[in-house]
């Protein structure tokens, strides 16, 4: 039997100065659609997330918490990994950069680069953001200002390590031509390009006078500066300096997620380092869009932040409804918006109506007028509904999927899929046909359960919750912990007559598992 082929993704890791709110689980929902779908595709998949923790604003937050780094920095990990517990992220490791791990990984990569001649030993002179803890061109800034920050960047100059980044010019452009899909969505890779012909300068990679961080294994009174320490986890993660071993398994990674603010750092300063240590660079960097709240950017100073957590327990509601909102409201590859108002509209509208309602109607009508059976559909496949091609659909849905499209995916779930089996529903009116002409009844009934199906098993990475008890709600042959996007294709064809396995309440009801909200918004 042949090895399951591997699929290593990752997400950028993040600043735990605090907690995580929806733009930064934005990005993590992306990343556990993808990981999920991998593994419903038979990869053996490692799914890296963690946080960046050796900067100088987590040192400031720390202080002025009266805490040491390191126990600010466990407690902050505690907390991000409760949030991405509770959205269903499916993550198989989560790294902090003040790990043991993650610093001997880090001065052996640095210590490397310096022996194959890349580190140079001088000053640095320039323009400094203290909200990014990095130095910025004069193109870069805005009136004297960080764009991102607001803030006057400060002139700063101070000895250090520089890494001849301007040295790979030619390497990274031949890389980039030879890898035409390193950079996605195609939008930033021009972008990418114009940097490497015209702006690709040497980069300050260490600080000076810091006690909090990384020591240079070359000249310990330097601390490796914040950038060239995180992008380094991607690989500290799966065991470079501490189990080359896991190392060689699970390198290159397949895709790295990250937001579009830090595609220079990711698709420019990244690869090179990699080539600097003999190290194959990733396969795909994809950068992702941005979400706003109502219109507006989320600041601390507008007071708009919004955490996962507080759409959960104001709307009583499962991670399934987060994840189906953002990943379906917002285009994953640009920007999109949270409102309440529309994150109401959506859940009514899909999960609730569309998808849920036809589950909950199959369900009563047949275990109200069959028995909870389908009588004599044991080794039968169900008529097709006129116009729906469903190998198509599943088609669309497995391409939209693999690059990230993800509401062009659900769009083709509920639309295309699901929307003509609840016009073929209304059309046919089982609820009706049932006092007339049962065997007419049932036929239609059967005929509507493959299509939801299907699209129970294409929405399995986006809601894993809802999407599993509609599956579990019926025998079908195909176990849930195997089911796959093939599966979906093929046509549902059973060793048994199908029946209702949904639990019922005392009435002899199905609980819907998308109860309509009915809650005031703001």
């Amino acid at each position: 039997m042949s090895e399951k082929p591997r699929f290593y993704l990752t997400t950028a890791i993040d600043y735990p100065n605090s907690r995580p709110h929806i733009g930064t689980a934005f990005e993590k929902l992306g990343a556990d659609v993808q990981a999920r779908y991998r593994r419903m595709e038979g990869a053996n998949v490692f799914f890296l997330m963690g946080n960046d923790e050796n900067t100088i604003k987590v040192a400031k937050r720390a202080a002025e918490l009266g805490l040491e780094p390191k126990p600010y920095c466990d407690d902050m990990a505690r907390q991000f990994k409760e949030v991405w517990t509770m959205l269903n992220i499916s993550f198989d490791d989560f790294i902090q950069t003040s790990e043991e791990r993650h610093h001997i990984g880090c001065r052996k990569f640095i210590q490397k680069v310096y022996d194959n001649g890349y580190i140079r030993k001088g000053s640095y002179e320039g323009w400094y953001c203290e909200g990014c803890e990095a130095f910025k061109t004069e193109k870069e800034l805005v009136e004297g200002k960080c764009p991102d920050h607001k803030m006057p960047a400060i002139r700063r100059t101070e000895p250090c390590f520089s890494f001849e980044l301007s040295k790979f010019q030619a390497q990274l452009l031949a890389f980039y031509e030879a890898n035409p899909d390193f950079i996605q969505p195609e939008s930033r890779r021009n972008e990418i390009l114009a940097l490497v012909k015209e702006e690709l300068r040497d980069v300050n990679i260490t600080r000076v006078g810091q006690t909090w961080g990384i020591r240079v294994p070359f000249d310990e009174t330097f601390t490796i500066y914040v950038w060239f320490d995180a992008l380094l986890n991607y690989i500290t993660g799966v065991g470079y300096g501490t189990d080359e071993e896991r190392f060689a398994k699970w390198w290159p990674a397949d895709i790295h997620f990250i937001g579009k603010d830090i595609t220079r750092f990711h698709c420019a300063l990244w690869p090179a380092m990699c080539f600097a240590a003999g190290i194959t660079p990733p396969k795909l960097v994809f950068g992702h869009g941005f979400v706003n709240n109502d219109g507006q950017k989320m600041s601390k100073s507008l007071g708009n932040i919004v955490e996962p957590g507080e759409i959960l327990s104001k709307f009583g509601v499962t991670s399934d409804a987060v994840r189906y909102y953002f990943m379906r409201e917002c285009p994953f590859p640009s920007d999109g918006d949270y409102s309440e108002k529309r994150f109401v509209e959506v859940f009514n509208s899909e999960l609730a109506n569309t998808y849920g309602n036809l589950y909950s109607r199959i369900v009563t009508l047949v275990t109200g007028n069959y028995a909870g059976t389908f009588a004599g559909t044991a080794g039968q496949t169900a008529d097709a509904i006129p116009g729906l091609d469903i190998p198509k659909i599943v088609a669309n849905v497995r391409e939209a999927v693999e690059q990230c499209r993800y509401s062009q995916a659900l769009q083709a779930v509920m639309v295309d899929l699901l929307m003509p089996v609840n016009q073929f529903m209304e059309a046919n009116a089982p609820w009706k046909l049932v006092k007339t002409d049962l065997p007419a009844a049932a036929k239609v009934l059967f005929t509507a359960l493959e299509p939801l199906r299907v699209a129970t098993i294409l929405l399995k990475p986006f809601i894993p919750l809802g999407a599993e008890t509609i599956y579990r709600g019926f025998n079908f042959d195909t176990p849930w912990e195997s089911v796959s996007y093939a599966d979906a294709a093929r046509p549902g064809r059973w060793e048994s007559d199908l029946r209702v396995t949904a639990e019922l309440n005392e009435k002899g009801k199905v609980t819907p598992v998308y109860q309509r909200l009915n809650v005031k918004t703001t």
